[in-house]
C-alpha cells in the first residue's frame, strides 16, 4: 500500500499537506469585483468632495476623508489580501493590529518629540528684534 493511501486509510486530511482547509481564503471573482467596485466608490467619492468644494471647514475634511481613507484600507484588507478572523488562525490579524498600533506610537510619538523640540529649541518671534541688537555689539571690532 502507498503512503498516500495509508494516510487517507487512517482518516487524515491533507490540511498539514497542502490540502484546502475551510479556514483559508476563498478567492472569487463576485469577491474580487465587490472589492474594486467599492475601492472605487471610496475613491470617488473623496474625489467629489475635494473638487466639488462640498466641505468648506478644513478639519472637518480631514476627518471625512481620513475615514474614507481607513474604510478603504479595510476593504482592501478583506477583498483582497483575504485579512480576517479566521485564517491562519487569526496570527495574520493579530500581527496587522500589532503593526499598526506600533506604526501609530512610533509617529505620534516623532511628531510630539518634534513639536516641542521646536517650542522649546527655537527663539520666539518677540526674542528676535532683541537678539539684533546684541550682535553688533558683541562683534570684535578690527582695527583697520
Amino acid at each position: 500500500m502507498s503512503a498516500h493511501n495509508s494516510r487517507a486509510s487512517h482518516g487524515h486530511d491533507d490540511h498539514a499537506h497542502g490540502g484546502h482547509d475551510a479556514n483559508e481564503p476563498h478567492s472569487t471573482f463576485s469577491g474580487y469585483m465587490t472589492g474594486f467596485l467599492l475601492s472605487i466608490i471610496l475613491t470617488a467619492i473623496p474625489f467629489w468632495l475635494v473638487m466639488a468644494k462640498v466641505i468648506s471647514d478644513r478639519p472637518t475634511a480631514v476627518m471625512v476623508l481620513g475615514a474614507f481613507a481607513v474604510i478603504q484600507i479595510l476593504v482592501h484588507m478583506f477583498y483582497f489580501l483575504h485579512m480576517n478572523g479566521k485564517v491562519e488562525g487569526g496570527w495574520t490579524l493579530l500581527s496587522t493590529i500589532f503593526t499598526v498600533v506600533f506604526v501609530a506610537i512610533a509617529i505620534a510619538g516623532t511628531l510630539w518629540v518634534m513639536f516641542h523640540m521646536n517650542t522649546n529649541m527655537m527663539p520666539s518671534h518677540t526674542d528676535m528684534p532683541a537678539m539684533e541688537q546684541a550682535a553688533p555689539a558683541a562683534a570684535p571690532k578690527t582695527g583697520l
